[in-house]
């Protein structure tokens, strides 16, 4: 019996050592094969797995059900093996790692392994809580194919017991004064607040200065806007098994935001040490961010926001009293502290 073993690379043989000690039978095994490192094969019983589970070092155990050339019609022609292991009422989802140059890639075997799955179960795919995984492990000379059980931990994060955080941010707008100053330094925040922007996927980002100011400092400072958007945006395509779309961002004057914004249904938070304790409003907050369309929040830089901006706003929560954020952390330690009210005192 054969099982994929993944690990950080560079602990392969920190995890044979270990099974060594903890697993008494004799066992083969095979470090980094082909040489991709982070990967061990090895050969025991069932209990085996057992054992390489107790190891912190092993990240995954897959039990190999077959092993197949690494060639694209092999692969897919599994499905007819496959299917055996997947009821009629259950989801499933394919999941290709695919090592070395072969005249395939790993999308095309997920689609037509899958639609082949699908034709022979009438199962339905679901790729964000599946039923069963379907593993399939492609080295240069070899491809292994592992049927699981749902990968609990994987999937923790998108059960279904868990409200979407993104209902609550899909609604939030962030009005951001830009940092200005020394051009490499405005640069610098402006890509923490493009990459937070982009991370908690707000309906939009708003940089509003409040007075005149200098072209080439805001310049360079929208410049890192645009760059840790767009690092952040390419990892969450990668990461994430649904699409996600550009955060939409402006530039404009902060009163005229406010006035724009202060309308019907519309609830305006600012972020302010001289602000009331988050934790003794957090009911009445809680309810007002349930029952408006659009959840607008004005984070300072170097300055804070505009005192008449303050006075008027429907909310001015300090969120660590007696602290003061850094302008990079002000975006993720708001929107994590509303997400905890909205979330906490959800009906």
């Amino acid at each position: 019996m054969k099982f994929i073993v993944t690990t950080q690379r560079g602990l392969e043989n920190t995890v044979v050592n270990l099974l060594k000690e903890k697993y008494k039978k004799d066992f083969k095994f095979e470090t980094s094969p082909d040489g991709f490192h982070g990967v061990v094969i090895i050969e025991g019983d069932e209990d085996i797995k057992e054992k390489l589970l107790e190891i912190p070092e092993v990240e995954r155990v897959l039990k190999v059900d077959f092993e197949v050339e690494p060639k694209f019609e092999s692969i897919v022609n599994m499905a007819e093996k496959i299917k055996d292991f997947i009821k009629e009422d259950e989801s499933f989802a394919i999941e290709t790692k695919k090592r070395g140059e072969h005249d395939f890639n790993s999308i095309d075997v997920n689609r037509v392994l899958g639609a082949k799955i699908k034709d022979l179960t009438n199962a339905s795919v679901d790729l964000i809580y599946p039923d069963k995984v379907v593993y399939v492990e492609i080295f240069k000379n070899r491809a292994y194919i592992c049927i699981e059980g749902r990968d609990e931990f994987k999937n923790r994060k998108y059960t279904k017991e868990k409200e979407n955080a993104r209902k609550l941010f899909k609604r939030v707008v962030i009005v951001q004064l830009p940092y200005l100053g020394e051009k490499k330094v405005c640069r610098k925040f402006g890509e923490a607040i493009g990459r937070a922007a982009q991370g908690f996927e707000v309906k939009e980002l708003i940089i509003a200065p409040k007075e005149k100011v200098n072209a080439f400092e805001l310049m360079e400072f929208i410049k890192g806007v645009q760059i840790g958007q767009k690092s952040r945006h390419e990892i969450q395509k990668r990461a994430y098994p649904f699409k996600v779309k550009e955060v939409p961002i402006s530039v404009q004057d902060m009163y005229q935001v406010f006035r724009e914004k202060k309308r019907k249904n519309r609830l305006i938070i600012v972020t302010d040490p001289k602000g009331e304790d988050i934790n003794k409003i957090k009911d009445k907050l809680a309810k007002d961010m349930r029952g408006k369309r659009e959840i607008v929040v004005f984070c300072g830089s170097r300055e804070g926001i505009p005192r008449g901006i303050l006075r008027l706003a429907d909310y001015v929560i300090d969120l660590a009293p007696h602290m003061t954020f850094a302008t990079e952390h002000a975006i993720p330690a708001a929107l994590i502290a509303l997400w905890s009210v909205y979330n906490e005192k959800r009906e």
